[in-house]
This record gives C-alpha cells, structure tokens and sequence, in this order.
C-alpha cells in the first residue's frame, strides 16, 4: 500500500494523519518466513519538517509466529513498533550532513507502507527468541526436550588438560 505524501512534502507546517491496514502476511528474512498471526492498523502522523521533508511518527503492533533458539517450541514474538523517521522528497537537494532515513520505503513522493514496516521489523528484531528465561534446550546426544524431562544422557564432559592423564590410566589397565 503507497501512502501520497505530496500534500506534506510541498506544504509548510501541514500535518496529516493516517491508519493504513497492513497487508504484509508473512515476514521473510535470511531466517526464513515468519508468519504473521495478529497485527493492527499502522498509524502515521506525518508533518511538514521543511520544504520537501517530513517526519513520519507511528506505531504497529504485530505478534509473529516464531520457534524458541533453544528448544524449538513454537513461540509468539510480539513485536510493538513506535517508529521515527525524516523521509525526504526525491527533488529535494540532500546534502551528505542532513539526515534522511528513508531507505527504500520512498516511491517519488509516496510512503511504501509495506517496506516501511519490514524495514522497523529488520530493525527491532530480537536477537534471540525464546519460550522462557530459563529454558533448557534439547539434549546434544539424543534431542530431547529438556523442558519436558530429563533425558538421561551423559553429559559429562572431561576436562580436556587432563586427558594425558586418563590415557596413562586406561594403558595401564589389567584386562
């Protein structure tokens, strides 16, 4: 969805307000699709900066169906999305110390709603999503769910500085 923006852009001190509905079913990233299970309106309160700039203020809510980093589960992410941007006109001269954020999301003198949001996505995404704080994750040896039950796999691990010494023990062993 393309939001015309040239009403803002042109005129001094004009504001305007919007509540776009998102139409975007699924987010893909190089993670993979994520689907989008809830999501609102996006709104945008967009006012004149300058000749040939704006700023765009908003907010989306989304709850995305994800799998926890550890165990797998399927988990909500629930992303909430308060947005602050300067987006400037295509004939406006920019010069390299003025700040415009629009990195892609500007079509001529209209808002692309859809790459606007992916864009606030890419940018809030968590670095790690999980079911719970304490989450166990799945056992190495056999992928048990370590939330569920125990497994009972060793887990054991030797200290390597002494394996030198386990090696003299295990030759020197009577069979």
């Amino acid at each position: 969805m393309l939001i015309h923006l040239f009403d803002v852009l042109t005129n001094e001190g004009r504001e305007m307000e919007a509540e776009v509905p998102l139409e975007m079913e699924v987010f893909q990233s190089r993670q993979g699709g994520f689907p989008i299970r809830e999501k609102s309106p996006v709104t945008f309160l967009l006012s004149n900066v300058e000749p040939g700039k704006a700023r765009i203020k908003g907010r989306v809510k989304l709850v995305l169906g994800g799998h926890c980093d550890r165990c797998l589960t399927d988990v909500p992410v629930e992303l909430d999305l308060p947005f602050e941007r300067i987006v400037v006109a295509p004939e406006a001269a920019c010069t390299e110390d003025e700040e415009a954020d629009d990195l892609g999301f500007m079509e001529g003198d209209q808002l692309d709603v859809e790459a606007f949001v992916y864009h606030e996505i890419i940018c809030n995404w968590p670095a790690k999503i999980l079911c719970k704080e304490d989450c166990r994750g799945i056992c190495s040896r056999c992928g048990q769910n370590l939330n569920m039950r125990e497994c009972g796999c060793d887990t054991f691990v030797p200290d390597p500085r002494m394996a030198v010494i386990q090696d003299i023990f295990n030759a020197s062993k009577e069979v």
